[in-house]
């Protein structure tokens, strides 16, 4: 006992350490965001023919995207939700620059009853440095 009154900070230190670690291998799974990396992406694109939605702003989008990925802004998605519901069974490959907002995205389409959208870990960022293509626009 005396052990742990004597060294509470760093015990406690280790444990949030922990703690951490773990939240950010499954803080994703507990919030519904299932992660592909891009290798897994390409293979939901190619055998399941599952729809790309890019999430960044439209300066981001022409400046290279995923090849057939459509573009609706984090911030338009829940307004624009519907323009999806004919993928709502489909899988659904969803794309940001790095994986942060496309995660929120995949949470807003789970809540909205999409069963399979998946976030690309990474981002478009993974995606070009595994040496896949994309398109710039205009």
């Amino acid at each position: 006992m005396q052990f742990i009154t004597s060294n509470f900070f760093p015990i406690s230190l280790a444990l949030m350490s922990g703690a951490m670690l773990l939240w950010s291998m499954f803080g994703s799974r507990v919030r519904g965001i299932n992660d592909v990396d891009a290798n897994g992406a390409l293979q939901l694109i190619n055998h399941k023919n599952a729809f790309i939605l890019d999430v960044r702003q439209p300066e981001e989008y022409k400046n290279g995207h995923l090849l057939n990925s459509q573009l609706i802004p984090l911030g338009n998605l829940q307004a624009r939700i519907g323009e999806l519901a004919k993928y709502k069974d489909r899988p659904i490959v969803v794309v940001c620059r790095s994986g942060q907002r496309s995660g929120s995205a995949c949470v807003t389409l789970a809540k909205q009853g999409f069963t399979q959208a998946y976030n690309l870990a990474g981002g478009v960022m993974a995606w070009q440095k595994a040496n896949l293509p994309t398109q710039k626009q205009g």
